[in-house]
């Protein structure tokens, strides 16, 4: 892989958007879909294993951890399939298998499909990377934060209807939101066959080998550009301490604040509604008038105190007051894959975006066990009685990513001054 950057992208201009607007439609489903399923998690399990909250929290834990393994070890053969057959046929392919897998979690009567149906979803869920190329792929360089933060916007965005509309449906049956995501997924899929544009041209493509589309061999060729390598490092701290987040914000309210189902779906909702303007509405301007090195700091600076904020909340107020608080750290992530974009070349944009996937993949397989673990160690009557522990390891890790973050982007500005 080479280190220049990539050309084939218009250099000014607005590109064809409707493509892209289509791209975000399928994210927007994708998170829906998950978005469903969340507030209803606890509940499933419950019903299944009949066991109490602080063991579910467990179990919830290993699901994700199933589902992130099949993420970090797909994702760059899911990016590098992308490079080499274009970004369509893989974005279909797993958007309607997706919808099949929802299908086997509705069904299942035990624990164990449940385990199948997460390892399914981990392995499809890696198209992530496929869509975040397709900017790369018809954007210029300078605009590129711009676009991954509307594409981001509409994750989140899904993250405003789907847990709302989970935590609805669910209180009428634990299982009709897995009803619900299936039905979402295979009917985009099969409305995206007859609409949906290729963005990466034959002549930008290139041989896949499973010696690069392979976590390990994809890390190898980004280290090959150090100041990728790094941001590489930031992301997987910042993501390794959001997972307290993901897997302990459900069971974390029902302990502490006794919130049910809706109250968790209308609240991760409220943070979705909040990312969606942060990173769709606010993230083009702030690059525009700071610049993408000083916009990926600026949300670091607001996701510190907001996981204190968690960490120590008095009341089920203070949770929401974090959330307003820490939706502004979605600035960082578009700006960070800007400057990381620059810097890889035309036809391994697809690897790039696997590479992020991937190690995004990883803290969410050593997050869910520790994050819950350590919830379940300081949420029973045992020792020290401390629910919001993970959260406060989120913030030492919050700062550790800071400080790789200020060291990395002062390697940038030598490299330009070089």
């Amino acid at each position: 892989m080479t280190s220049q950057p990539a050309t084939g992208a218009p250099e000014s201009g607005r590109p064809d958007t409707s493509t892209l607007l289509f791209v975000a439609f399928v994210l927007f489903i994708d998170m829906v879909g998950i978005g469903l399923i969340i507030p209803v998690m606890p509940a499933l399990l419950e019903t299944l294993t009949g066991q109490g909250v602080d063991q579910t929290a467990e179990i919830g834990g290993w699901l994700l951890f199933a589902y992130a393994v099949m993420q970090f070890l797909f994702a760059p053969i899911i990016g590098g399939l992308s490079d080499r057959f274009g970004r369509r046929p893989i974005l279909l392919f797993t958007l309607f298998f997706l919808g099949i897998d929802y299908a086997i979690m509705a069904w299942a009567p035990d624990l164990w499909w449940l385990f199948v149906g997460r390892l399914l979803s981990g392995i499809m869920g890696a198209s992530w990377g496929a869509a975040n190329s397709c900017v790369a792929d018809v954007v210029s360089p300078q605009d590129r934060g711009r676009y991954f933060g509307i594409l981001g916007g509409a994750g989140a965005s899904g993250f405003v209807v789907g847990p709302a509309i989970g935590g609805v449906l669910g209180s009428v049956d634990e299982r009709l939101p897995f009803v619900a995501a299936a039905i979402l997924s295979i009917t985009v899929a099969a409305v995206g066959y007859f609409i949906l544009k290729e963005t990466l041209p034959a002549e930008k493509r290139r041989r896949f080998t499973i010696g690069r589309a392979n976590p390990f061999g994809t890390i190898i060729q980004m280290a090959q550009t150090p100041i990728v390598l790094g941001f590489l490092g930031i992301i997987l701290l910042m993501q390794l301490a959001s997972q307290s987040t993901f897997t302990v914000w459900a069971y974390y309210n029902v302990l502490a604040f006794g919130w049910n189902e809706l109250q968790i779906g209308l609240s991760i909702a409220f943070y979705g509604l909040l990312l969606a303007i942060v990173q769709g509405g606010l993230t083009g301007p702030a690059i525009a008038r700071f610049g993408a090195k000083t916009t990926s700091m600026i949300g670091f600076l607001f996701a510190v105190p907001a996981y204190a904020m968690f960490a120590f909340a008095p009341g089920g107020w203070a949770m929401l007051a974090g959330i307003l608080l820490g939706s502004l750290a979605g600035l960082s992530f578009p700006a960070m894959q800007q400057l990381m974009t620059e810097r890889i070349s035309d036809d391994a944009q697809g690897e790039l975006q696997g590479a992020i996937a991937s190690v995004i993949s990883l803290t969410s397989i050593i997050g869910p066990v520790v994050m819950t673990g350590l919830f379940g160690a300081f949420a029973d009557d045992k020792g020290l009685y401390f629910p919001g522990a993970p959260f406060l390891l989120s913030v030492f890790i919050l700062f550790a990513a800071l400080a790789l973050l200020r060291w990395n982007l002062g390697r940038i500005t030598t490299e330009a001054s070089a």
